[in-house]
């Protein structure tokens, strides 16, 4: 916690230049050349709430992005994030940007893990991503892990902006590389930065670079024997000062995990965990996503 009381994880350099995204949906053509379709890419998606409840209200999606369905939850909906691609390669560009009006309901899941693929000449996968809720939104995001296969460079940058009452769950994975081959922190390079602000302000810092051929990542004071790591937070209600420890003890009963929680403002938790085993990590996943509303 800094001194104006900024929740921060932060280590290594920063990721990339400043970038500030338009949080209001574009509606533009695609002026792609021909040789960069299917290598940069834009989703653009505006989600509203009215007397049907919450609708999708705007979309547009540049291949290899597509716009799917979107399943009523309550007076929310559920839309699953699609992509023709096999995963990112080196010389991506890939943005998203999402817009949760007043009042509505959102959760946004991927279709399945995301590859990270090595580029014969060392080239970057850049995925930059913009989320803004606004005041009495709710967006929730449960994404599958990502998967750095071996040589691989991925750039990832993630703005979420979230206006007066707003709240946010949000719940990410990284896997050390294709466990199933053995192929633990065996990628080039992997950075990701998460910046999250309400009304302007910043409220998370999350940064960090990883770098195995720089960095003994399998130490024991960092990832250890883990292939699996995972990052959730929960932002935009009330959480009371003794969630965190009972939620700590909680998750440190189950078997397989390494877990901690963190409580880091009066409406800001975060958890992370860490687990040599896919079963154990993806059950405890769902665990949180399943407890959160009764944290």
């Amino acid at each position: 916690m800094d001194t104006a009381g900024v929740a921060v994880r932060a280590s290594g350099p920063r990721v990339t230049e400043e970038w500030h995204a338009d949080p209001a949906p574009a509606r533009h053509r695609d002026e792609r050349l021909p040789s960069v379709v299917g290598r940069h890419a834009r989703l653009d998606l505006a989600f509203i709430y009215g007397d049907r409840g919450t609708v999708l209200a705007h979309a547009y999606a540049e291949p290899p992005f597509r716009v799917g369905r979107c399943f009523p939850e309550g007076r929310g909906v559920h839309m699953i994030l699609t992509s023709s691609a096999p995963g990112v390669f080196g010389h991506d560009h890939f943005q998203q940007f999402v817009r949760v009006g007043r009042g509505a309901r959102v959760r946004l899941t991927s279709q399945s893990a995301l590859q990270a693929h090595p580029s014969p000449d060392g080239a970057t996968a850049h995925l930059q991503s913009s989320y803004h809720v606004e005041d009495g939104a709710h967006l929730h995001c449960d994404w599958h892990p990502l998967i750095p296969f071996a040589d691989a460079r991925i750039d990832q940058r993630i703005a979420i902006d979230i206006a007066g009452s707003g709240s946010l769950y949000w719940s990410d994975a990284l896997m050390s590389g294709r466990q199933a081959r053995s192929e633990r922190w065996q990628f080039t390079s992997l950075a990701q930065e998460i910046a999250l602000s309400r009304d302007g302000s910043l409220e998370y810092l999350e940064r960090y670079r990883i770098q195995p051929s720089e960095l003994a990542v399998s130490r024991p004071w960092a990832a250890g024997d883990a292939s699996y790591l995972g990052t959730t937070l929960m932002t935009g209600r009330p959480i009371e000062p003794g969630v965190a420890e009972r939620l700590h003890i909680e998750l440190g009963r189950i078997a397989g995990v390494r877990a901690a929680a963190d409580r880091l403002d009066d409406r800001l938790l975060l958890v992370r965990l860490l687990s040599a085993s896919g079963p154990a990590f993806h059950e405890t996943r769902r665990w949180l996503r399943d407890h959160s509303a009764s944290l």
